[in-house]
């Protein structure tokens, strides 16, 4: 793209969208993208211009899985929205080629078969620390749906990678309050003081809440009635709730109030992903897909989450 187009189009980015205050060029500022290229380059082994290798930025690459998540686009719409929208052609930095759908796709493919997503949210969180967003108070955990589709297959029909359908190959079934839920979970534990998502797992919709402690030592984690008895590596703050015969005391039920109250904002992530984001489902077919998604998800929480503390300062 020569000089004078990138000049032009900047040009009326600062005219149009930048006065319309675009969040996208707020999130774009948030962070520093550049710690995360260590950890995405590696996943290519050839970098040369014979294969191997897309000869696209790695973080480039990186920002359309945000762009995907935030504004729940799929690898085909996305690469189209980046030629259409002048905020997401600034966001990605002004680049003069824009991968397809394919490379888009074997990105993720990459980071999920390498499990680099896994350093990358590390690094996050350490760019978190450094901004002065340390985990000072107590912590809250809690796990949620995240949809599948299960196809229309019949039950003997083969799963994993014996599948050749594109029917879902790792989701399971779960009943919970007589409703029948299929695909996976997100179980996250996020700081009381920021809101802000510190650690993920993603399980099968089957794993129960309790058999996941995402919690360390010396934290106070506040818990609903679904983790009672379960372990807890820091000081157990856990909603107590009665069986058939044995009623919770009056001092339990003003201690589950106390919980309550400080673990009611733990549902706001889970609000943000599903209702701002739509990525409460997916349309992956794998369990290393679907974590890959949900880091994305929480990345996007987190820097929604940033933009909303940089405004309240």
């Amino acid at each position: 793209m020569s000089n004078f187009i990138t000049f032009g189009l900047n040009q009326a980015y600062n005219d149009r969208c930048e006065k319309l205050c675009d969040r996208l060029s707020a999130v774009g500022k948030s962070i520093d993208w550049s710690v995360f290229r260590p950890y995405l380059e590696p996943i290519y082994n050839n970098s040369s211009s014979k294969g191997g290798h897309p000869n696209i930025d790695v973080i480039l690459m990186f920002k359309i899985q945000i762009l995907e998540v935030w504004y729940n686009l799929s690898d085909i719409a996305v690469e189209r929205e980046i030629y259409d929208r002048l905020s997401f052609w600034h966001f990605l930095g002004c680049p003069d080629k824009i991968p397809d759908k394919s490379t888009i796709w074997l990105f993720r493919e990459r980071m999920s078969k390498t499990g680099v997503d896994k350093l990358v949210w590390k690094e996050f969180q350490n760019q978190l620390n450094l901004k002065g967003l340390k985990i000072e108070k107590g912590m809250i955990q809690d796990a949620s749906f995240i949809y599948a589709d299960p196809g229309y297959c019949r039950k003997d029909t083969p799963r994993g990678d014996k599948a050749k359908t594109r029917r879902d190959k790792d989701g399971k079934i779960m009943s919970k309050n007589g409703k029948t839920h299929y695909g996976y979970k997100l179980h996250t534990i996020m700081d009381t003081k920021y809101d802000l998502i510190r650690r993920i797992e993603t399980t099968t919709a089957n794993v129960h809440d309790s058999q996941v402690d995402l919690s360390q030592e010396g934290e106070v984690v506040y818990r609903d009635r679904g983790y009672q008895g379960a372990k807890c590596k820091g000081y157990s703050a856990t909603m107590k709730r009665g069986v058939r015969g044995h009623p919770i005391s009056i001092r339990d039920k003003l201690r589950n109030m106390r919980i309550s109250r400080k673990r009611s904002m733990g549902e706001r992530p889970y609000a943000v992903i599903k209702t701002v984001f739509h990525a409460g489902a997916v349309k992956v077919t794998t369990i290393l897909r679907v974590r890959v998604k949900n880091m994305f998800a929480a990345l996007c929480y987190n820097l929604y989450q940033l933009i909303t503390i940089q405004n309240k300062v």
